[in-house]
């Protein structure tokens, strides 16, 4: 096998960590990069590096943000009654994209997945418990959990359901518009919003 210089291999092993990036892809990605202009490369390198200063995580939702608390915490219009519980801060910024949503926000960083060893320990479900522990006895009056219609979001939200039914009125989940095994953050907002005017109660 040809061997490539140390710099491009490096490059090529840590492209690989990202999710879906295989090494024909990191390879190609090496490459490309090895094309762009001096300045732009320079770039992308200070973008990567302000990734560390120019990011928090904020203390309430769990959500990445500038600052602690959120923008969305922070704003005094949001609904502190209702939270919706997603998975990722990407499925956050789709149903935010909709304009249909005024509550607040709680990210677990993942789902249940017993086969990949991610356990309740491992997502941010006892921060959740603190949360809602915190406020007043059901001034949280609705959880609605948004995970991605696949077996570990469907599992996830079961999970949620049993652990939080004693200390929140109503739970509910978003309706069956989004096709099983498809990504939230992938969702047009039309069909999101939809999903969630239509959301309906688990019991």
């Amino acid at each position: 096998m040809h061997r490539y210089p140390k710099a491009i291999s490096d490059l090529v092993s840590r492209l690989q960590r990202l999710p879906g990036v295989g090494p024909k892809t990191a390879l190609r990605f090496a490459f490309a990069l090895l094309r762009w202009m001096p300045e732009n490369r320079e770039g992308l390198a200070r973008a990567l590096a302000a990734l560390a200063g120019g990011t928090t995580r904020c203390a309430i939702c769990q959500n990445i943000a500038e600052a602690d608390p959120c923008g969305i915490c922070r704003d005094p219009k949001r609904d502190a009654a209702t939270i919706c519980v997603v998975s990722e801060p990407q499925d956050l910024a789709a149903i935010e994209s909709t304009n249909a949503f005024a509550g607040r926000y709680h990210v677990l960083g993942g789902v249940l997945s017993p086969i990949d060893g991610i356990t309740p320990e491992m997502l941010k479900i006892a921060e959740l418990e603190k949360r809602l522990q915190a406020t007043n006895p059901y001034s949280v009056r609705e959880l609605i959990l948004a995970m991605d219609p696949s077996i570990e979001g469907e599992a996830t939200m079961l999970f949620l359901q049993n652990r939080f039914h004693p200390l929140v009125p109503t739970i509910t989940r978003l309706a069956r518009g989004l096709p099983l095994g498809s990504d939230l953050e992938y969702a047009d907002a039309i069909t999101l919003a939809d999903a969630l005017s239509g959301r309906r109660e688990m019991r």
